[in-house]
């Protein structure tokens, strides 16, 4: 009996979640309908709301993050909120001139007409933003779909549960849900709900490959556009004219902040073997530097946001062989330390798999062919940085290899920068985002030719008579 008054309480919650679905698509439909999303002065209110919102938030998404994931206060502000504060500034800042049409050449057998692109918003939009920022990728997305005009839900990932629910209560707060809304749920049954049943004008989603894979299948049923910010084995390779000290803090830092639950963290390091003993060294000393000799007790070292990553990434270190630094871990804590593998094999399944953690192999190479054949194992990373002095070999591997953005002698800051788009290529990614780029995602571009009235030649006219040698002429 207790099983099945299980069942009907969860169908009879999920008849419900359906029924608010149908009505919050239908009521955006509705709003968008109406025109209020179109001036530029709704939106730029509608901007200033969501920064008022965030103000007012501050402390709740900091509570969250640390009940999700351990995270400091600092870290929870330098990767979650400051961005989404630097991204409003920016949208805020350059939107009056986005929205403005913009002129181009026509062609001297339509004068003396103009041409024109207008931008133009999509409509209904669905964001769908992971857990492991889960304040930074779905506000940003957001900021730039409100800069476009459109009317959005959002749907943000069950696992950063806490933050989810702080997000909810935000939205909720501070907007109609017949223009923005934010729906809760297991993210498998909610996302194919929506998807697969009503039409999107842009899904905007963040997350693993296997599940983009099903959301650009299931986007096809409606012909939703999609952009997909996915994933991959980002390389991050010191050259042997590196600045080794320098580079060692910012490895460090770029692969260990937020335990390593970065999609753009350095997932291995490539050491010219000429210095890999050398850099190895300095990059011990930079991490103590930075969590101490016990990580456990640093209050800047996070932890797995469940036990099912705990288990995935703890798996990573069954060869204690392969171990040169760190390798503790505490299942009751989610906690894994920073570690560093060497020896690994190119089929194990952390050079395989995207690790996701604070795990980080060290391969030594000689030559650029061996960097090229390690990368291409997994193509076409999401980030790829490169340290090195030497301006010739930094504009060697940027320029071949294939990948979606990255720094020279840095890591992860490039997704800090608003004018810079972020997104990858081929199975890393399709589509781009932040500032004018996200913005221009969540447009469309109409063009527009306008004929004054003074002047029209005959020459487009039946009868043609002669007019023939005059359009050779004209378009030659």
């Amino acid at each position: 009996m207790e099983v099945i008054s299980e069942n009907i309480n969860e169908t009879s919650v999920l008849h419900n979640l359906s029924n608010r679905i149908k009505r919050i698509y239908s009521s955006q439909q509705d709003f968008f309908a109406s025109g209020h999303t179109r001036s530029y002065a709704f939106r730029k209110a509608q901007l200033l709301k969501l920064k008022q919102a965030v103000k007012a938030y501050e402390g709740r998404i900091a509570e969250a993050m640390y009940k999700d994931f351990r995270k400091s206060e600092f870290e929870v502000y330098g990767t979650e909120i400051g961005p989404v504060y630097t991204e409003l500034r920016h949208v805020l800042g350059s939107l009056r001139g986005w929205m403005r049409p913009t002129k181009v050449n026509t062609p001297l057998p339509f004068f003396p007409s103009s041409s024109w692109i207008h931008r133009e918003a999509l409509g209904s939009v669905l964001i769908i933003s992971p857990w492991n920022y889960p304040f930074n990728l779905m506000m940003r997305p957001l900021i730039t779909a409100i800069a476009g005009g459109n009317t959005v839900i959002l749907k943000p990932s069950e696992i950063s549960a806490h933050t989810s629910s702080v997000m909810a209560d935000m939205i909720r707060e501070y907007f109609d849900e017949a223009y923005i809304t934010l729906i809760e749920g297991d993210g498998e049954w909610v996302g194919k709900e929506m998807i697969m049943n009503y039409h999107f004008d842009h899904i905007f989603f963040t997350g693993s490959v296997a599940v983009g894979k099903k959301i650009m299948q299931m986007a096809s049923t409606h012909l939703s556009p999609v952009t997909l910010e996915l994933g991959g084995k980002s390389p991050c390779i010191i050259d042997k004219e590196a600045n080794l000290d320098f580079a060692a803090k910012k490895v460090a830092w770029s692969k260990f902040v937020n335990a390593g639950q970065t999609c753009v963290a350095p997932d291995y390091l490539l050491v010219h073997a000429d210095v890999k003993e050398v850099f190895i060294k300095k990059l011990k000393n930079a991490i103590t530097g930075m969590y101490g000799n016990d990580p456990k007790q640093s209050p800047d070292f996070a932890r797995m946001i469940n036990d099912k990553r705990f288990r995935i990434v703890s798996s990573y270190l069954a060869d204690k062989n392969q171990i040169i630094f760190g390798g503790d871990t505490d299942a009751g804590d989610r906690y894994i330390g920073p570690t560093l593998l060497e020896g690994v094999d190119p089929d194990d399944d952390v050079m395989r798999e995207e690790i996701f953690g604070p795990v980080l192999p060290v391969i030594s190479y000689r030559d650029n062919r061996e960097v090229f054949d390690c990368i291409s194992r997994n193509p076409y990373p999401l980030a790829l940085y490169v340290y090195t002095n030497n301006r010739t070999t930094a504009r060697f591997f940027t320029e071949n290899i294939r990948f979606g953005g990255g720094c020279i002698n840095n890591g992860l800051i490039h997704l800090g920068n608003p004018d810079l788009p972020f997104g990858g290529v081929g199975t890393s990614g399709i589509g781009e985002s932040q500032g004018r780029h996200g913005y221009e995602t969540f447009t469309r571009e109409k063009s527009m030719m306008h004929t004054p009235t003074w002047m029209d030649a005959p020459l487009w006219y039946p009868p043609y008579k002669d007019n023939i040698k005059w359009l050779r002429k004209i378009f030659r």
